[in-house]
């Protein structure tokens, strides 16, 4: 047996609850992973007929998977094209760094998002509700 290492306890909790929600113009979104993580776990309710923006992340990194509902997925492919796909339950997807994308919900719809930590600049290509590209600064704003 191998020897297992000895673990600083000091900072274990048990029962711990966390959970943030963001409105957004789309729907809103349930954080729930505090912000000190090395990732970020949301929910993204996203209404019917409504879309997120078409973005890309100068330092994010994420993966979705359809929990509910009917949701497609707008993703730029390997050469340049973008492509709309429908979400398939029980499949994940990625999207990687400076790779453009946009959700737009068929149905009401949650989508689990799982990404590196919430950094860098969200660059807004479109967007329905005319915001700006969103900073780190920003999203400490929005979700205090």
């Amino acid at each position: 047996m191998a020897d297992i290492p000895v673990f600083d306890t000091s900072n274990f909790t048990v029962g711990e609850e966390f959970l943030k929600k963001v409105e957004k113009p789309w729907g809103y979104e349930l954080i729930f992973t505090p912000p000190n993580m090395p990732f970020t776990g949301k929910i993204l309710h996203i209404n019917a007929g409504k879309r997120l923006s078409l973005q890309i992340h100068d330092k994010k990194e994420e993966c979705y998977y359809l929990f509910n509902g009917r949701c497609s997925l707008v993703l730029e492919n390997n050469t340049g094209e973008l492509e709309k796909i429908e979400l398939k339950p029980g499949i994940g997807y990625k999207v990687l760094v400076g790779q453009r994308h946009r959700h737009w919900a068929i149905t009401d719809c949650d989508v689990f998002e799982v990404s590196t930590p919430e950094i860098g600049t969200t660059y807004r290509l479109e967007d329905d509700y005319k915001r700006p590209d969103e900073t780190e600064q920003m999203r400490k704003e929005e979700r205090k």
